[in-house]
């Protein structure tokens, strides 16, 4: 039996010929400017709407990842409090926890309100963190990050340690003195007066987080017991874990090993409001700019209707030489893809390129205007941050790819659908 012929070449679905003809409809000729200027805005509104669904996205991922890391590298993920004795075993508690399973390093602590003045007179509040000079060392983002003094020996040097902004707002260098003014002071037969001390500045720390740098005071945990008036004892014991989101399986563990009284909070249950802000605010803005690739998507509809319109005698003689309906919807429906696809690469390119060269584009724009762009007093980061999501990326293009396919349906189905002997007709 002989072979059935071979199938000419070009003839099926998607073959050489249908990609010809629509790649020769997506070239601008004279009297089709108009369609190409639709075209040309469906290309710039996708790459532009993809591009700024990532960049604003990776800066949303960016602000919170350094947010969570600063303020979990500064404040404990398990706050451990005590219930109806005062904290005076706190080292024997310190070292039970630190045996716990998963637990990183545990600190006792002693936190308080104060006011703080430079030699000029100048205040400002402060949040005064009494801590042992071996657990001041453990935390890496204040000990990778002294720009001027040294932690060592801090607990017999008598002074404490202050973040850049808070030495810059009151005018002090390494080894001037910081007065501590604390409304809890010493009880007189007048009423309790304000306790004033003065404290030489040993280190000095940049950490990165505006509120934090202009903020905290690090004093030796035996000055901060005498300057508090709570001799013997610390406030809580704050416990950083190796996972933070782990904190719900190792609090019985905490409480069983404290082998005490004591009443536990977790990071989250501190922040809760903050972060819950961050993730409504992402979700809003990704729905929003999505509007973007949507209408760039509604210009592709637009452009093929009125190639379909314009191309009506090519379509009707193109029939009459057997081309199927279908041939001439995968024809159109390739040309309107074609913008979407370059588009979205285009717009991935683009986002990439503007996330890696964040920092230097900002300050570039703060160079040419002359003004400060992200205020580190306002966004209490020092650099804006872009931190990509591989599964968000992808997320964004597939969603603009989806749409750009789905913009390719109408027009191409008229297209299909339009009658040879009518379009012939009229012409």
């Amino acid at each position: 039996m002989a072979k059935a012929a071979a199938k000419p070449a070009g003839a099926g679905p998607f073959s050489v010929f249908e990609r010809m003809v629509a790649w020769r409809y997506l070239r601008a000729r004279r009297k089709e400017a108009v369609i190409s200027v639709i075209a040309s805005i469906s290309f710039i509104g996708i790459m532009l709407g993809v591009a700024t669904l990532i960049i604003v996205m990776a800066v949303m991922n960016g602000f919170r990842a350094e947010l969570l890391t600063r303020i979990l590298g500064i404040n404990g993920h398990l706050i451990v409090q005590p219930v109806d004795t005062p904290l005076e075993d706190y080292d024997a508690v310190t070292a039970r926890i630190n045996g716990v399973p998963g637990v990183r390093y545990a600190i006792p602590l002693i936190d308080g309100q104060v006011l703080a003045q430079g030699e000029v007179g100048a205040g400002t509040g402060a949040l005064v963190r009494g801590v042992r000079g071996q657990d001041l060392a453990k935390v890496p983002l204040v000990a990778n990050n002294i720009k001027q003094g040294s932690l060592t020996g801090f607990d017999d040097s008598g002074g404490v340690a202050i973040g850049t902004r808070m030495a810059e707002n009151l005018g002090l260098a390494l080894g001037d003195i910081i007065t501590l003014t604390s409304p809890d002071g010493d009880v007189t037969p007048m009423g309790t007066t304000p306790r004033m001390k003065g404290y030489p500045i040993v280190a000095i720390f940049e950490v990165g987080m505006s509120e934090y740098d202009s903020s905290i005071v690090y004093m030796p945990l035996p000055e901060a017991q005498l300057y508090f008036n709570m001799e013997n004892r610390a406030q809580t014991i704050e416990v950083f874990v190796d996972n933070p989101d782990a904190v719900d399986t190792l609090k019985p563990r905490v409480e069983e090993a404290a082998q005490r009284p004591v009443f536990i909070s977790d990071w989250r249950q501190r922040n809760e409001t903050f972060f819950s802000a961050l993730q409504v605010e992402r979700n809003v803005m990704f729905m929003i700019l999505t509007l973007i690739v949507l209408v760039a998507a509604l210009n592709i509809i637009s452009g093929l209707v009125m190639l379909v319109k314009d191309k009506g005698r090519d379509i009707a003689i193109l029939r009459t030489m057997g081309a199927t309906r279908g041939a001439i919807m995968r024809i159109f429906m390739m040309t309107g893809a074609a913008i979407g696809v370059t588009g979205t690469l285009a717009g991935v390119v683009l986002g990439i390129v503007v996330c890696l060269n964040v920092e230097s584009i900002r300050q570039f724009f703060s160079w040419i205007t002359g003004t400060v762009l992200f205020n580190p007093e306002l966004y209490f980061l020092s650099r804006l941050p872009a931190k990509m999501d591989f599964g968000e990326t992808l997320s964004v293009i597939i969603m603009a790819l989806v749409l750009s396919f789905l913009a390719t349906l109408f027009p191409a189905w008229r297209a299909a659908k339009l009658d040879p002997v009518e379009a012939l007709r009229y012409e």
